[in-house]
């Protein structure tokens, strides 16, 4: 048949009534061509009206009637029949078909119409001519709508997800040969180039996002699939090659480095000995995402020896050509294929992907075997040069172009191809996980099959293979921020799906052998001795083989560890190669620091991988000794190099068991270095850095405390080894922590006192009290520390830091010292007219208080002080009150009489403190008047009031008083109403 036709009924649910559709399906050479649903729904993918009737006509083919094609009815009928035939059509659906049967009819009896220039008529019932186009049904404008509206949500609401299922559905289609493959995707870029947000991006230089990034990625990728279709027609290539051009040369068309500014080179060679490489950006071809896949349009299948190598398993070379070199075969006569390890690759991809699973297989085998003769070939490079490079200490040689983190994923794809022909495929497999995870995959070893002797090898050792050589290559770090993260994430995928496999005895000989050969590869390999100085770093996949050679040779496991621990590019001084050959693209004046931009993220790769080793090397003290080295030599940083002291420190002292004083001791020595580091740097972490290395301290024990305090000028500034330090080592809690005995409480303290005094020495200013708090217990030391104060006082110290030291004085019981702080802090401070609401204004009052108590000599000695010091009104009026209300000397200083009789403001020394006041207020009032608003009237008035108060203190304070009111009255006379007040107050 060519159409079927038939009714849906989908049944009534608890908020829809029951519901019948009809659906029509037209199908030819096995493929549904078209369909149509009543249910109207627009989606890319069938609805479930046209599914259920597909099914039923595939699952009960005797149930459905078959009919044959209309025209073959119509020709048995005679004139009477046929004009029945068509009055009852039209009948039956009068409304929708009576205008068109108008229509057709006039048509029909004009003679010159178009209609009757054609003989017969169409039968939609009847197949297509073995002529017409027979593709899958697509509907091309739900696919531009589905597509343009993901791409306007901008990677929100999951359409990202949706995008790249899309992506998958195109998979699937080439897969299944389908043809609407390459038309689906076709529509899928238009959209894509369609979007508005490129020329924004564009204009205003920044990069595209992240999400969308890696979905122009996946879309250039698949046009290299399309385009390698091993068996497209020519005229299909050309075409897609024009539409490839077309879009590549909008000026909107994302770039392959994820960058719109500067453009990166085409590199499709392995090594930079090809010299002539031009460093002119300007002479750089311009790569778009589409640009590998117009090169792909170059690439054809004739070759006939790739040709052999696809279909053939048992494909060797004559037993005869063993001997000699041959670029087609290897010494085992296995054949080889020599393109550019990439494009191979792409070819194995365009293969898996087009549905040709074991010629994939084996080319991927070919490839591996090609990269295998390859690294054979470098070490015996190597080994030649390997005098000349280790005196050197760095190369020039590396791939520009490394596989991790190339546009076509290379690595990734020679895995998968492997894994999954060793996939073991499980009954449940489609079961997911709760998490909504699926089940990590299971593996099992199928052998290779070679003409050759049998390899015993399997297609899973191979995979793990050639994910160690991909991952190993010795590459430089490629430009612009986009590059530089891609390849990040591409190593983190490839390590995600190595976890994967289960290391059986087979695959632990693989991943040894591999190890060694990439300790031994030099300048090849990114493990080797010698790489460039802007080589990517191996931290993360050293990270990954640490783990996984642990269990089986641990001393390869520490090689290769510390051997990746390097971060050449941080290492300023390291020679960057031979600059004396301005064609090597990669060598670069040592002064030039690369743009990195990833290297935050690199570093911490780095301290994590410093911190797996640390955890594994717990208890192994000549272990723990070289992975402290390599830390120290190769971390940079201070805050990472914390975070390691932390991790140690945590790993050293677990809550449930005994310290381990091997790992204990690595952390404070890491804790000591990023003391020395962050000394005479700022780092808002200092603190906290501190008081961390004191805990860490104290758990290694008394000796690590004594050392820290005698060696605390190399690792604290003064006021931390007071306040922080040695003020934690002498607490309560450390002294019962380290269940001290007397003589080790008392080499501490000793410690302490001795660091105290050279603290106050070096920074009085801020460590005089916390020295004098140190010393307390003992006599001598604390002594030093008053005259440390003393000497200090006239010429470093503020009147805060003395008015305090001065009060602590007075608390300890040293009242005489506290008086005479308090009388230098008096000599540093000066208190204006207007400054009422000083803070100094208690430490004032509170050392005239003090100086009060002690005696009428004390009193007399700070009052010349107070008045040269202290022009505020208020507050000088303030003291006086309070002199004249006790009598002095009431402290009871042993030895000293008291006569207990209060003292007269008349006498000195408080009648110089009583002109003094007196003079602040004249004084006052005067500035006060000068620029007073009517609001403050009122309090002007209270003013004066308190003023006469203290004028009323001396024996003719009220004639002084009403001789100051006149001056007043006559001086400022023009404020009218003020002076108006003035007078009913005071007369």
């Amino acid at each position: 048949g060519f159409h079927l036709s038939g009714t849906v009924t989908e049944p009534a649910t608890a908020t829809e009534p029951e519901m019948t559709y009809k659906v029509a399906i037209s199908f030819d050479r096995c493929k549904i061509t078209s369909v149509t649903c009543g249910c109207g729904n627009k989606d890319i993918f069938y609805c479930a009206h046209v599914v259920a009737l597909s099914l039923y006509r595939i699952r009960k083919p005797d149930q459905v009637k078959l009919r044959l094609p209309i025209s073959e009815t119509l020709f048995q009928m005679n004139r009477d029949q046929l004009q029945k035939f068509v009055q009852y059509l039209i009948t039956a659906h009068h409304t929708e078909v009576l205008p068109t049967a108008q229509k057709l009819a006039d048509e029909i009896l004009s003679s010159n119409s178009e209609i009757n220039q054609v003989h017969g008529a169409p039968d939609p019932t009847a197949g297509a001519s073995i002529d017409d186009e027979n593709c899958w049904h697509l509907d091309e404008e739900q696919v531009r709508e589905q597509v343009k509206l993901f791409l306007s949500q901008g990677g929100y609401y999951g359409s990202g997800k949706q995008l790249n299922s899309m992506f998958a559905k195109v998979r699937e289609m080439l897969r299944m040969r389908d043809s609407n493959g390459a038309r689906m995707l076709t529509l899928i870029t238009e959209q894509f180039m369609a979007d508005p947000r490129l020329s924004l991006w564009r204009q205003q230089g920044t990069g595209i996002t992240e999400k969308c990034r890696q979905l122009w990625d996946e879309l250039g990728a698949l046009w290299v699939c399309v385009v390698l279709n091993p068996h497209c027609k020519l005229e299909e290539k050309s075409c897609w090659l024009r539409q490839l051009r077309k879009w590549g040369e909008m000026d909107v068309c994302p770039l392959e480095d994820g960058n719109y500014g500067n453009e990166l080179p085409n590199i499709t060679n392995a090594l930079t000995q090809s010299s002539g490489h031009s460093q002119d950006s300007l002479a750089r071809p311009r790569r778009t995402v589409f640009t590998r896949a117009i090169e792909g349009c170059d690439l054809h299948w004739q070759d006939s020896h790739l040709q052999r190598i696809i279909s053939s398993d048992f494909y060797v070379s004559p037993s005869y050509q063993r001997e000699g070199e041959s670029l087609l075969f290897n010494s085992q006569g296995q054949p080889l294929w020599l393109e550019h390890v990439p494009t191979a690759c792409a070819r194995v991809d365009a293969l898996r992907s087009h549905g040709y699973p074991r010629e994939a297989l084996r080319l991927t085998v070919a490839i591996i075997n090609t990269l295998r003769l390859q690294q054979q070939r470098q070490l015996e490079i190597y080994k030649h040069q390997k005098k000349e490079l280790l005196q050197r200490g760095a190369t020039t040689i590396t791939n520009l172009e490394g596989w991790v983190g190339h546009p076509l994923n290379p690595i990734g794809c020679l895995f998968l191809t492997l894994t999954e022909a060793c996939r073991l495929e499980e009954e449940n497999c489609l079961e997911i996980s709760d998490a909504g995870d699926s089940k990590p995959p299971v593996y099992q070893h199928v052998p290779v099959v070679t003409g050759s002797q049998d390899s015993g090898e399997s297609y899973l050792s191979l995979a793990l293979e050639v994910a160690l050589m991909g991952m190993g290559q010795q590459r430089v770090m490629p430009e612009g921020l986009y590059a530089q993260d891609k390849v990040c994430r591409n190593e983190e995928q490839i390590i995600a799906r190595l976890q994967d496999l289960e290391l059986d005895p087979v695959l632990v000989q693989t991943l040894r052998k591999q190890c060694v050969l990439l300790l031994e590869g030099g300048p090849f390999s990114g493990l080797g001795e010698v790489i460039h100085r802007e080589s990517v770093p191996m931290h993360t996949f050293a990270k990954y083989l640490f783990s996984a050679l642990l269990p089986h040779d641990a001393d390869l496991a520490y090689k290769l560890a510390l051997r990746a621990m390097r971060l050449p590019v941080l290492e300023t001084t390291a020679p960057s190669g031979d600059v004396t050959h301005p064609h090597h693209l990669v060598s670069v004046v040592p002064s030039r620091y690369p743009r990195w931009f990833t290297l935050g993220h690199l570093e911490s790769q780095q301290c994590e991988l410093a911190s797996t080793m640390l955890t594994a090397a717990k208890g192994d003290m000549l272990r723990l000794r070289t992975v402290l080295e390599a830390i120290q030599k190769n971390i940079h940083s201070s805050s990472l190099i914390f975070k390691l002291a932390q991790d140690a420190f945590k790993i050293a002292t677990p809550a449930d068991s005994n310290s381990d004083t091997t790992l204990l001791n690595v952390a404070l020595e890491l804790g000591l270095q990023v003391m020395r580091m962050t000394l005479s740097t700022l780092n808002w972490r200092r603190r906290e850095m501190v008081r961390w290395l004191v805990t860490c301290a104290t758990e290694v024990g008394v000796r690590a405390l004594v050392s820290i305090l005698q060696s605390w000028y190399s690792l604290f500034t003064p006021t931390e080894a007071t306040s922080i330090v040695a003020a934690t080592v002498m607490s309560h809690n450390t002294i019962l922590r380290l269940s001290l005995d007397y003589p080790q409480r008392e080499e501490l303290a000793s410690c302490a006192r001795t660091l105290a005094l050279q603290c106050a020495m070096k920074d009085p200013q801020n460590c005089a009290l916390s020295a004098l708090t140190l010393c307390e217990k003992d006599h001598i030391a604390f002594e030093t520390a008053y005259q440390i104060v003393i000497d200090a006082a006239s010429t470093g110290m503020t009147y805060t830091q003395l008015f305090t030291i001065a009060r602590y004085m007075e608390h300890r019981g040293y009242p005489l010292r506290a008086f005479k702080l308090a009388s230098l802090a008096m000599t540093h401070l000066n208190l204006a007219y207007n400054q009422d609401t000083h803070p100094a204004i208690n430490d004032v009052l509170w050392a005239c208080a003090l100086s009060h108590s002690l005696g009428k000599n004390e009193l007399a000695a700070i009052i010349p002080l107070v008045v040269k010091s202290v022009h505020c009104a208020t507050v000088l009026s303030d003291i006086l009150r309070r002199c004249t209300m006790t009598a002095p000397g009431l402290a009871g200083i042993p030895g000293r009489r008291n006569s207990g009789k209060l003292m007269s403001t008349d006498k000195a020394p408080l009648r110089q403190l009583l002109d003094a006041t007196i003079s602040a207020y004249i004084n006052t009032t005067h500035s006060r008047l000068t620029h007073i608003s009517p609001r403050h009237y009122g309090e002007f008035i209270e003013f004066l009031s308190k003023a006469r108060e203290t004028f009323l203190l001396a024996q003719d304070g009220h004639i002084q008083f009403a001789q100051f009111i006149d001056n007043l009255k006559q001086i400022y006379k023009g404020k009218k109403k003020l002076m108006l007040l003035v007078r009913e107050r005071f007369g």
